[in-house]
């Protein structure tokens, strides 16, 4: 009978059914789960699922006999991938479960900002409507998407998906080189050009040592277009004191995040004080989230979890085992 324990089961929505293994088993779900509270509730636990949760090198050395940790999430950040690989415990994660979410999302900042649909709802409710006199008023100014450039940083599958319904909108995608790198190939347009011309930027990169802070007051100042600046992708990317001074400045005309680094966000952040503002929408890391994406990811999760005991893993990160 092999003990599984879910240590953070509230980062899934409560609608989504998470199936049993078909393997005997007892699971052991938590909502949430303190860093210092995963040893012990891990122990005697051969399988580990987070999301979220934490288990660095310490935690795990308390834990013989963990032999997976199945991430519910793309991202294996939470977990010490390194000392795993080094001590036998398979990681694996779930993948190509947000190809439609994350982009919808996108664009549903990129339209509620460029047609300004925050401020005209508010506008609405307060009357303002009734106060104009006539079938319409010109309080915030619209654009469309049709003809406008977008920078998309981040070639992976949201981005490819991204540039896809990108296309369909009339818009005009062109993905960024690597920021400091070149002759990546045809696909790529050089990094600054891509700052300099676009009219709106979205972000679809990992968190990486080379990425975080990838985008600061010197790039703010190389956005001739005054673009929409979108990040679905990780809290980090953004230089997040920056982007307030950008706002400030008007070298930029708006911004969508869907993430902050921490989550949640102090109140006294930067992307809390400037959340307010009729040109920037926040949102609580919800990009990945439709019941859809997360039923997927919950059904693969599972999957991953019965291959491995069945002795033919799939989607390990640390290696075959």
């Amino acid at each position: 009978m092999r003990r599984i324990v879910f240590l953070d089961r509230a980062t899934i929505a409560p609608q989504i059914k998470l199936r049993p293994p078909d393997f005997p088993h007892v699971l052991v779900e938590h909502e949430r789960t303190l860093p210092e509270e995963a040893a012990e509730r891990l122990a005697g636990a051969s399988i580990a699922i987070v999301n979220k949760a934490p288990l660095d090198a310490a935690t795990l050395a308390r834990l013989p006999d963990l032999k997976l940790i199945a991430v519910a999430a793309t991202g294996t950040d939470c977990v010490d991938t390194a000392y795993c690989q080094a001590h036998g415990i398979a990681v694996s994660n779930v993948r190509g479960y947000a190809t439609n979410t994350a982009p919808e999302h996108t664009f549903a900042l990129m339209l509620a900002l460029r047609r300004n649909i925050v401020p005209y709802r508010a506008d609405v409710l307060a009357g303002e409507w009734q106060k104009a006199g006539q079938f319409c008023f010109f309080r915030h100014p619209i654009h469309d998407l049709a003809g406008g450039r977008l920078g998309i940083i981040g070639e992976g599958d949201l981005g490819q998906r991204v540039a896809e319904i990108a296309r369909a909108f009339g818009m005009r995608p062109v993905f960024a080189a690597h920021k400091g790198k070149r002759g990546l190939g045809p696909l790529y347009t050089p990094w600054l050009e891509v700052l300099e011309t676009s009219d709106v930027i979205t972000l679809h990169s990992p968190l990486l040592p080379e990425t975080r802070g990838m985008i600061g007051l010197a790039e703010f100042r190389q956005m001739k277009m005054r673009p929409l600046i979108i990040n679905t992708a990780r809290g980090g990317l953004v230089v997040e004191e920056d982007l307030e001074i950008a706002l400030d400045e008007g070298l930029i005309s708006g911004a969508g995040f869907d993430v902050t680094l921490p989550e949640p966000p102090p109140l006294d952040s930067p992307l809390m004080r400037v959340a307010h503002r009729p040109n920037v929408i926040v949102t609580p890391h919800i990009a990945w989230a439709s019941d859809e994406a997360q039923q997927t990811l919950a059904d693969q999760l599972i999957d991953n979890i019965e291959h491995f005991v069945a002795g033919r893993p799939i989607n390990l990160v640390t290696g075959s085992y």
